[in-house]
């Protein structure tokens, strides 16, 4: 089942304790401290993997716990590096705080986010010898690592975003262009959970296409399925507005959707938008009708393909396929970070 909504506690490790040690060889009475530093506690990083489609992986994942790091030891001997852990989430995950604030955004595959620092070791006796203390019988404790509580949403990351009132051929349409086998049946709420699916050019080029549950009037207020995945049409770089050309009222019905886009923010409504007037195959004669502030109109049906190739074809002219960012270094430090 499709999951974009995660809560996890993160613990890093305690960093190890540092070694209280003498040097004891024959012939050396009297040796110094030789004790080791501690090794510091493990991490616990958040990295966005391109390969992952939604949060379901951390399902039933509460507590995330780095390793402890090693105690020092005689010989000036430092502990290991408690081990790190690496939580694998989707991109366009959102970290957020308990309050809700965001923390980090996961944009773009490959960017990572340490959730928890892991603690610092503590030094060992051989740093803390001086010429007037040459035996100190003292050495640090470990400090322990970072813990917190976050909040990971998902946003979909796609090029354009199908919405409409349920049942107007949503996922027809997303059948027709793209791989993408989503469930179709006549009758409303068939797309419980979002869809996505490549269209593909005939030159190799290629756009994700993003297909969320119908929405229905109050949507933005929580009514319906829409409300909770209309955060998965904030990323799009175009709206694809599905209209019934058999339904009544063809108007009312886009005005509807247009107002329920503008009643939940995020600047949906500015978002550029095409207007697919779907099912002319029910209609006798094609409606004569435009739209304020709309890219295109295409009429097409899905249910035969007429008119369907023309809006594969407008999709790669309206929303053009980005150019590839360059890759920058795979450290960890190289995150989206809102502080």
């Amino acid at each position: 089942m499709f999951s974009d909504r995660a809560q996890i506690h993160v613990e890093a490790g305690r960093g190890g304790d540092g070694g209280l040690s003498f040097r004891r060889e024959k012939h050396v009475p009297r040796g110094g401290p030789d004790g080791g530093d501690g090794g510091r506690g493990g991490d616990v990083a958040v990295r966005a993997d391109p390969t992952l489609r939604d949060l379901s992986s951390l399902h039933g994942v509460r507590r995330v716990r780095a390793g402890r790091g090693g105690n020092g030891r005689g010989k000036r001997r430092h502990g290991a590096d408690g081990n790190a852990v690496e939580l694998r989430v989707p991109v366009g995950t959102e970290i957020l705080d308990p309050a809700g604030a965001l923390v980090a955004d996961l944009a773009e595959p490959g960017a990572a986010f340490v959730a928890a620092h892991g603690g610092p070791g503590g030094r060992g006796n051989a740093r803390f010898a001086t010429p007037t203390r040459q035996a100190p019988r003292f050495a640090e404790t470990g400090l322990p690592g970072d813990e917190a509580d976050y909040l990971l949403h998902l946003k979909l990351v796609a090029d354009a975003a199908l919405t409409g009132l349920p049942n107007a051929g949503k996922s027809s349409l997303l059948r027709r262009i793209s791989n993408a086998k989503p469930k179709v049946a006549d009758y409303p709420f068939t797309t419980i959970e979002p869809v996505l699916g490549t269209v593909e050019a005939p030159d190799g080029r290629q756009l994700v296409v993003a297909d969320v549950p119908g929405l229905i009037e109050g949507a933005a207020e929580g009514a319906g399925l829409g409300h909770e995945f209309l955060a998965h049409l904030e990323r799009a770089r175009l709206l694809i507005h599905v209209l019934d050309v058999a339904a009544p009222d063809i108007r009312a019905r886009y005005r509807a959707i247009r107002h329920e886009l503008a009643e939940y923010g995020a600047g949906l409504d500015e978002l550029p938008e095409v207007v697919v007037l779907n099912k002319v195959d029910l209609v006798q004669e094609r409606p004569r009708i435009s739209f304020d502030g709309v890219l295109q109109t295409f009429q097409l049906s899905c249910a035969t393909g007429e008119g369907v190739a023309e809006l594969e074809r407008g999709l790669f002219e309206l929303c053009p396929v980005e150019a590839p960012k360059p890759a920058g270094n795979d450290a960890l430090p190289d995150f989206l970070e809102y502080r």
